[in-house]
């Protein structure tokens, strides 16, 4: 049996490998090399086994079998990638040509699911509760995914979509999604749909970022207040649906939006008017691995 399980984190802009030791889930090699996705999709899978490549050699053993965190998913209808942001991945059997390509089994799953799964079995879940039945990973950045890991294995679902919270409507005649909804929660909560608010309803000449507008409603903007009270009563509102329905021990919360600190005060207790139970015992609580979190996941997935 190998030493070690590999793990590879695809991105639009990189590709990075982790080298796990079984021993202590200790990381002993990580490399990263540039997608090039651009150069279209097959280069993309000579990419990947170039950096597989060059971390055999580092660690003197060929993988036997290696995880991926993609930008999407794999359906299981057709067997084809889906709703990838690098879109040179849709519509193509990912699973199959790397498999092919690098001459061992391959396991994939969408990049949030890594995430939660890292975070639940090395990270801020596993922390606070070792023995955690369900958790449930959110990135709230550019955009909004997340993942469900249920008894220590991610849950994909019969349609591959299984945690996608981040397309489920929010905001009643909301801005428009590229999923063809209006009003998601990605357009309200992700931090491009909350500057957007900012911006609009300021009617800003210049951009404003999040952290900007964090310290201007420090300052006593009023309209900065707006945006973030408004973001606590969203975020209340559509977490309390994720915990009527699935009731997770935990919440780990990454990405840009994550790092809000009254998110884990006023945004909890925004939860408790819309659910089903008088108190609120699920723990909500900022990530432990960082940018680790998904290359991480995408090797445990073979563990």
């Amino acid at each position: 049996m190998s030493k070690y399980y590999w793990g590879i984190d695809l991105g639009g802009t990189k590709i990075e490998c982790a080298v796990m030791a079984y021993e202590d889930d200790r990381c002993v090699v990580r490399q990263r090399i540039a997608t090039e996705g651009e150069k279209g999709y097959q280069h993309v899978i000579s990419q990947i086994k170039r950096l597989i490549d060059q971390c055999a050699e580092e660690v003197g053993a060929y993988p036997t079998a290696v995880g991926f965190g993609t930008p999407g998913t794999l359906d299981p209808a057709t067997g084809l990638m889906k709703n990838c942001n690098s879109t040179h991945l849709n519509g193509q059997p990912l699973d199959k040509d790397l498999t092919a390509c690098l001459g061992v089994p391959v396991k994939l799953a969408n990049d949030a699911n890594c995430f939660a799964l890292a975070e639940a079995k090395l990270g801020a879940a596993h922390d606070i509760n070792p023995q955690a039945e369900v958790v449930f990973g959110i990135i709230m950045g550019t955009g909004v995914g997340s993942g469900i890991v249920v008894n220590g294995k991610p849950l994909y679902g019969c349609h591959g979509i299984a945690g996608e919270w981040g397309h489920n409507p929010l905001e009643q005649d909301g801005a428009p999604c590229y999923c063809g909804q209006h009003g998601c929660v990605e357009t309200v909560l992700s931090g491009t749909g909350l500057e957007r608010f900012y911006n609009d309803t300021a009617q800003t000449t210049e951009k404003v970022r999040l952290p900007q507008i964090m310290a201007l409603a420090q300052e006593g903007d009023a309209i900065a207040q707006q945006t973030i009270d408004r973001m606590h009563d969203y975020f209340g509102l559509a977490v309390a649906r994720i915990i009527n329905v699935i009731d997770p021990d935990v919440i780990v919360i990454g990405g840009g939006v994550g790092n809000v600190d009254s998110l884990y005060e006023q945004g909890r207790q925004a939860i408790l008017p819309h659910l089903f139970n008088p108190v609120l015992n699920t723990q909500i609580v900022k990530p432990k691995l960082g940018d680790s979190a998904g290359v991480f996941g995408a090797a445990m997935l073979v563990k």
